[in-house]
């Protein structure tokens, strides 16, 4: 089933606003309590059951196959796998079956329409930049790197990451009349913040196997909670998601 094919902004009106960031400080380091993307990807990211926030772009992580029950996440009410339901969504897609060779080339397409749409709109912005493609399990990858002051815009938070993928896989579904799961990063932010993310949600666990409450963390976005999960997970607790659009977040609950 295609999604109706949104308007997409081209890469001249994408730079309007690039241009409009303001600059952070390129010593900045991202910060535990600031919602940002990593990843994508541990093998399976950012899908979600979720919709998006009001006003927010759609995340930007990713996800990728369910993972064996550990978890638990809530879904319309009924208690699911945690990791599960972060990439329920996506997976739920009525897509048509396809060969190993199909899924390949379209693909490996998503990267070369996705590497086009940016590379237009660094050389209209004036950035360096080179463009990496890859496939990484069931989606597209693409990575701008040496961009130094793109990923010095994109720090601490990771904001303009998540524009401009979505703008990215919004550009791509315009050409293939799919939509899009293709993961973008820039200059490793999102294997960068997962680790701060993995940090946290260890001493979480931590806090949660020391006493008998429940331990909820900050809002985060599908990816971020998918990592939450993931750990949890590898802990043997049990962790929820709980809460609606911008205000969705994991809660980790104590073994006893």
């Amino acid at each position: 089933m295609n999604d109706s094919t949104p308007d997409v902004p081209t890469a001249a009106e994408a730079d309007e606003n690039l241009s409009a960031a303001p600059e952070q400080d390129a010593t900045a380091q991202p910060a535990e309590h600031a919602p940002a993307v990593v990843e994508e990807d541990a093998s399976t990211e950012d899908a979600t059951t979720d919709a998006p926030a009001e006003g927010a772009a759609p995340d930007n992580g990713a996800a990728e196959s369910p993972d064996a029950a550990g978890t638990t996440g809530d879904t319309e009410g009924e208690p699911t796998d945690g990791v599960a339901a972060e990439s329920a969504e996506e997976s739920a897609e009525d897509t048509p079956a396809e060969t190993s060779e199909e899924r390949m080339r379209r693909l490996e397409e998503e990267g070369d329409i996705a590497a086009d749409y940016l590379e237009e709109l660094l050389d209209i912005a004036d950035l360096d930049g080179d463009i990496d493609i890859d496939v990484d399990g069931d989606r597209a990858s693409v990575e701008i790197a040496g961009a130094d002051r793109l990923a010095t815009l994109n720090r601490p938070k990771g904001e303009l990451l998540d524009a401009l993928q979505e703008l990215t896989r919004l550009a791509v579904q315009s050409r293939t009349g799919n939509r899009s799961r293709l993961m973008l990063d820039i200059g490793g932010f999102r294997a960068e913040h997962k680790g701060s993310l993995e940090e946290l949600a260890e001493k979480a666990v931590a806090e949660a196997k020391e006493g008998d409450a429940a331990v909820p963390l900050r809002p985060m976005n599908p990816f971020e909670r998918k990592v939450v999960h993931d750990v949890a997970k590898r802990e043997g607790l049990r962790s929820e998601s709980d809460g609606d659009g911008k205000n969705r977040h994991v809660v980790i609950y104590s073994a006893s």
